[in-house]
């Protein structure tokens, strides 16, 4: 409970910070503490639309209307929106988001193993160097041995559905241990780039 009631402001935040940033809509007002309990969050929004009556006006004419739209336990996917009354006062304004971070390159590179030829990867002595990276803690971290004595490693940071997806893969294998960041084309969404799959078996470059 003590962890949600410190959540709550930031999910606050989140609802706000998301409906202020769809193009040509403002948020005016939040109503609510969390997303996950209760009546969840209401957050009021106002959008603008122009249209044109040649018959009466040739310039165009802007009317902006509001709605509200609620993020709770029962709400269902795509909800409609309720049409209300704009509030008075100026719209929220959000910092902007933090930016992510990034899987460190040069330090998984220098804390991973060097097997020579012939010789044996110890999948539990990667484990233990990759969990002694410091690390962000929004960074994923996945470590998988195959049938064939290499072990891969993944580290990903959760991508937004859209752009391409943070990632850095490494393997370990006898006599060769490598670290790359797939090319932009594997990282989008859909394309598995940012999958331990392609640590262990290296996909082909993208047509």
């Amino acid at each position: 409970m003590r962890r949600l009631l410190l959540l709550a402001p930031l999910l606050l935040f989140t609802v706000g910070r998301t409906a202020a940033g769809l193009d040509g809509v403002e948020a005016l007002r939040l109503k609510g503490a969390s997303t996950h309990e209760g009546d969840g969050v209401e957050a009021t929004v106002r959008t603008t639309g122009s249209a044109y009556d040649d018959t009466f006006d040739p310039e165009p004419v802007t009317v902006a209307r509001c709605f509200a739209v609620r993020v709770s336990p029962r709400s269902e996917w795509r909800e409609n929106p309720r049409s209300v009354d704009c509030p008075d006062g100026p719209r929220l304004t959000f910092a902007p988001p933090p930016p992510p971070p990034e899987p460190p390159y040069e330090e998984l590179e220098a804390k991973l193993p060097r097997v020579p030829e012939g010789g044996g990867v110890d999948e539990a002595e990667v484990r233990r160097r990759v969990a002694a990276l410091d690390m962000d803690r929004a960074i994923d971290v996945e470590v998988k041995a195959d049938d064939n004595g290499r072990v891969g490693v993944l580290l990903a940071v959760e991508g937004n559905g859209y752009d391409p997806q943070d990632c850095l893969l490494a393997r370990v294998s006898p006599g060769a241990t490598e670290v790359w960041v797939p090319s932009r084309m594997e990282r989008m969404p859909g394309e598995g780039g940012c999958g331990i799959g392609n640590a262990l078996i290296r996909m082909p470059p993208p047509h």
